[in-house]
């Protein structure tokens, strides 16, 4: 169905008359009455095309803000990415930089996430490490992961907020703000892509199957692999499908710790190798299904994959 408007005020009528309420008002209808005050409804139908299980899913307080300060963020990166000309840039490291895009972004996710959830502690990649009251629950946030693809005019780059109670990842969102993509998981109530459930796939050869990468191969596998500079979404990808795992060495915590609870609630095994699964924050991740993960793992273990 077709959602023009989904808003919060007042009952106006009835016995529930000044009762807060969230209103969702459908597009599409067949009368056009000649006094109709919203035509967007009516006479000229707009609006999204929206399923019933994206109002039956529940999700927590804490993933809806996580996903309207995503939301908010992302009009700042879609603005900046159609001028990426006009931005300017600093050089961060040899393949990592920083832009007024990333601050900005980064500076309304947490604005977002402080209004509603002030003693919250923060682990984010341009601040840092911000300790608050509240410890034993950590927002984790990357503004832009896929920086380089986003300075060279790639739309391949997501905004990553995961959520961490006593070090155990609860939930975790990834946003793909140019084809509007958003996943999302929270513990033991599975993955979703665009309110839709998501599995991995089901694939069993590993001749068969696509992988997802930052590291290189030194020897030939006949394994087909890609490249895309986004860890974030790479992991989203084998969360729904689109690819059958995903290995890379030396991330940072803040690029994977979304897409580790979606891939586990995808149905997904993720691993830590030559690695502490605790801090300090970076990781040596691979993730697949269960049908290839020991054969995929131990292909890594070789030491042939970089």
């Amino acid at each position: 169905m077709l959602i023009s408007e989904i808003y919060c005020s007042r009952q106006g009528e009835g016995i529930l008359t000044g009762t807060p309420s969230v209103f969702l008002r459908t597009s599409g209808c067949n009368l056009r009455c000649g006094f109709c005050d919203t035509p967007f409804a009516s006479w000229n139908p707009q609006g999204d095309p929206m399923q019933i299980g994206y109002f039956s899913n529940a999700i927590s307080a804490n993933l809806n803000i996580m996903i309207k300060a995503s939301e908010k963020a992302s009009k700042i990166l879609i603005r900046d990415f159609g001028e990426i000309e006009k931005l300017q840039v600093s050089k961060k490291g040899p393949t990592d930089f920083v832009t007024n895009s990333d601050l900005k972004a980064e500076k309304i996710i947490i604005e977002e996430l402080k209004k509603a959830k002030p003693n919250y502690s923060i682990i984010s990649e341009e601040n840092g490490i911000e300790k608050n009251k509240d410890k034993d629950n950590t927002w984790i946030i990357d503004p832009i992961d896929g920086t380089v693809n986003f300075l060279h005019g790639v739309p391949h780059f997501a905004i990553s907020l995961a959520l961490k109670s006593n070090d155990e990842i609860i939930s975790g969102l990834i946003f793909d703000p140019i084809k509007n993509e958003m996943f999302y998981a929270e513990k033991n109530n599975g993955a979703f892509f665009n309110n839709q459930r998501i599995r991995v796939s089901k694939k069993n050869k590993l001749n068969d199957c696509l992988f997802g990468t930052g590291g290189k191969i030194k020897n030939e596998h006949d394994i087909p692999y890609r490249k895309s500079g986004c860890a974030a979404l790479d992991m989203a990808y084998v969360a729904c499908g689109r690819f059958d795992g995903y290995w890379q060495r030396e991330l940072n915590y803040w690029d994977i710790a979304a897409g580790i609870i979606i891939l586990k609630e995808s149905g997904g095994f993720v691993d830590f190798f030559e690695d502490d699964i605790k801090f300090p924050l970076k990781k040596n991740i691979l993730a697949s299904n269960s049908n290839i993960h020991e054969k995929f793992k131990a292909l890594i273990n070789k030491k042939d994959i970089e």
